[in-house]
């Protein structure tokens, strides 16, 4: 919770200082300058408007959220542009008008956050292989996490991915947390679960909570709560598993811990430990925890693999790893090891409110487990 009050501070403050930047870079800008003279209250008003339009405009098309994300990136595109030019200026000796800037400055704005939207709103398969000692046979997994329902696609939108994952032919589906957000609407929120009901498994589909999934808000909000979540994907035979494990095919395991929100909330979850204390240590061991931030412990268990969400890949540069930095996550994307466990943290089908990728790209993920078959 500190931490991200922390970070609402310090975007605050960013955009406290972006807001006066621009205002003083609009106010230099000839033909303002020609208009209000020495006026200066008149240019700082004209400038604070033209921002207000603008903004408004933008927060119309794509929400207050991403208004933000497209005025600090203008501001950071303005201070390069102005750098190039400031270099540029003393190689020719000769001065540009300050505006001169803002022309390549907006250009590399829209064209930067175009390549941003496409990376969220296309989705790719991310494809993982291991090999195991074990006598699992071969597995082929299917995992997606951070679907958050509404966002890029709606409940039934989902319905396209459900199509390509099903041409992978998966032994399983994994879902690992925040399928739902706090403003999916409960319309969404049944479509979505009647989407992942036409998945085509051979061992059934199964499914962790993350932080978004019970709402952070009175059942009211959106007019349903996980215990309504939970009935609606088992309705479509979806697996929900809360500290709990499951012995498939008398090969491999499926584990699902709680999601570390339970903890922060006041409620509780099971140690990594506590989950596999009573399993055959010698069948394969996957286990499925939202949030990446417990390896050491996981590792400690025994489990063989750890699939993971939430960190949206890091979501955009250059806070692509500031959750490691701070302590937030043991890893941000992509497959890492620690003694004899493999962890996958996938970058998410979809997005939360931020409609921008930078530092990644939407997938979903096909992991192969190659196992001993003596």
């Amino acid at each position: 919770m500190l931490l991200w009050i922390g970070v609402l501070i310090a975007v605050m403050i960013a955009v406290a200082v972006g807001i006066c930047y621009l205002m003083n870079r609009i106010g230099k800008i000839q033909i303002l300058d020609r208009v209000c003279g020495e006026r200066k209250r008149l240019k700082r008003l004209i400038s604070l408007l033209v921002i207000l339009v603008v903004g408004g405009g933008i927060t119309l098309c794509f929400g207050f959220v991403n208004t933000i994300i497209v005025m600090l990136h203008l501001v950071g595109f303005l201070l390069i542009w102005d750098l190039i030019l400031m270099i540029a200026q003393k190689i020719r000796k000769q001065k540009f008008k300050k505006y001169h800037s803002w022309i390549p400055a907006v250009a590399t704005t829209v064209v930067y956050l175009g390549i941003g939207w496409f990376l969220v709103f296309h989705v790719w398969e991310t494809d993982y292989s291991y090999k195991t000692e074990k006598h699992t046979g071969n597995i082929r997994v299917v995992q997606f996490a951070d679907s958050h329902v509404g966002t890029t696609f709606d409940g039934k939108g989902l319905n396209k991915y459900v199509d390509e994952m099903n041409k992978e032919k998966p032994d399983v589906v994994l879902i690992t947390g925040d399928f739902v957000d706090d403003g999916t609407s409960k319309q969404d929120m049944e479509d979505a679960c009647a989407a992942v009901g036409r998945l085509n498994t051979k061992y059934g589909v199964y499914f962790v909570f993350g932080n978004h999934d019970k709402g952070y808000y009175a059942k009211e909000r959106r007019g349903y709560d996980g215990n309504d979540l939970i009935a609606e994907l088992e309705k479509n035979n979806v697996k929900v598993l809360q500290d709990e494990s499951v012995l498939i095919d008398d090969r491999f395991y499926i584990i699902g811990r709680q999601d570390a929100s339970e903890e922060q909330s006041g409620g509780s979850r099971a140690k990594a430990s506590d989950l596999t204390k009573d399993l055959d240590s010698e069948k394969y061991m996957i286990m499925m925890d939202h949030q990446p931030n417990d390896y050491d412990a996981e590792a400690e268990s025994g489990v063989d693999l750890v699939l993971s969400g939430h960190t949206h890949g890091g979501q955009m540069l250059p806070i692509t790893f500031m959750g490691e930095l701070l302590k937030a996550n043991d890893a941000t994307y992509g497959q890492s090891t620690r003694k004899n466990t493999n962890f996958i943290v996938t970058s998410g089908i979809s997005d939360w409110e931020i409609k921008f990728k930078t530092g990644c790209k939407s997938e979903y993920v096909v992991i192969d487990i190659k196992g001993n078959n003596v």
